[in-house]
C-alpha cells in the first residue's frame, strides 16, 4: 500500500517543487482558515466593527497562527515530514511571531492597554504550546482548544470594543467546543494517517451483508467532518462580519 500523505490537505511529494509543496503542507491552510474565522466571529460580535482594526487582528493571527505556531509544530519532530531546514523554520516562525506582536502593540494605543495582555498571552501559547514546553504540560485538548479556539475570539472582539461582554464570552465558549471537536478529529485522522499501516475486521449488519474495515473507511468519514467545519465555521465567520458591517 502506498504511504497515505500526513495529512489530508498536505500536497503529494514531487521533487520538482517541493519547497512550494512543503510550504503549503506547514501552512496547514484549512485550518489555519479556520481559525482565522474565530477571528471573524469575534470581531462580528462586537458593537461596532473597525475594518482596519479587524485587517490589523486578521494578518497577526495569519502569522503567529498560520506561520510561527505551525512552523514551530513541524520543527519539533517533523510530523509533516517536510524537507524544510531547521533554521528556516526556526526563522520564518520567529519573524512571524515578532511581525504579529508588532502589529498588536501599534494597535495599542488606541484600542487600550489590556491589549499587551492578549499579545504576550498569545506569544506565550504559540511557543509554549508548539514546541511543548515544561514537558508538554500546556500541549493538551484543554490549551488547544483555548488558545486556537477561544482566544482569538476574545481578541478580536476586543481589539474592536476595547472591553469584553457576555457575548464575547459566549462566542468564545462556542469556539473552545468546536475547537476541541476539531483536535479530537484531527487526532484521529493523523493517527491512521501517520501510524496505522494496515486494519483488518468487519462488521455485519442487521441484513447479513459484511462490511470489510479499511483504514480509508474509518479515515473519510472523519476527514469529511473536518472538511466540512472548516468552510462553515468560515461561513459564520464571513456572515457576523457582514451582518455587523450592515448595521
Amino acid at each position: 500500500m502506498s504511504e497515505a500523505r500526513p495529512a489530508w490537505y498536505a500536497a503529494p511529494a514531487d521533487p520538482a517543487r517541493r519547497w512550494w509543496r512543503d510550504w503549503w503542507t506547514v501552512l496547514h491552510p484549512p485550518y489555519t482558515a479556520w481559525h482565522l474565522s474565530y477571528v471573524l466571529i469575534g470581531a462580528g460580535l462586537a458593537p461596532h466593527l473597525s475594518a482596519k482594526r479587524l485587517a490589523g487582528t486578521l494578518v497577526a493571527f495569519a502569522l503567529a497562527v498560520g506561520v510561527a505556531a505551525h512552523a514551530l509544530d513541524e520543527l519539533r519532530g517533523r510530523p509533516l515530514r517536510t524537507a524544510i531546514p531547521s533554521p528556516v523554520l526556526g526563522a520564518a516562525a520567529a519573524i512571524s511571531l515578532g511581525a504579529a506582536a508588532g502589529i498588536g502593540l501599534a494597535g495599542v494605543a488606541q484600542v487600550g492597554w489590556w491589549l499587551s495582555a492578549f499579545i504576550l498571552v498569545g506569544i506565550l501559547l504559540v511557543v509554549a504550546y508548539n514546541l511543548e514546553l515544561w514537558g508538554g504540560r500546556l500541549h493538551n485538548g484543554v490549551v488547544f482548544a483555548a488558545a486556537w479556539g477561544a482566544f482569538p475570539v476574545l481578541t478580536a472582539y476586543y481589539a474592536q470594543a476595547s472591553s469584553l461582554s457576555a457575548a464575547a464570552v459566549l462566542g468564545a465558549t462556542f469556539a473552545y467546543g468546536l475547537s476541541h471537536a476539531q483536535r479530537v478529529l484531527s487526532l484521529e485522522a493523523r493517527h491512521l494517517r501517520r501510524h496505522v499501516v494496515d486494519v483488518e475486521g468487519h462488521r455485519v449488519l442487521d441484513d447479513g451483508n459484511v462490511e470489510r474495515l479499511t483504514r480509508a473507511s474509518l479515515l473519510q468519514p472523519v476527514e469529511r467532518v473536518l472538511v466540512t467545519l472548516s468552510w462553515a465555521t468560515g461561513a459564520l465567520g464571513v456572515a457576523l462580519v457582514a451582518a455587523s458591517a450592515a448595521r
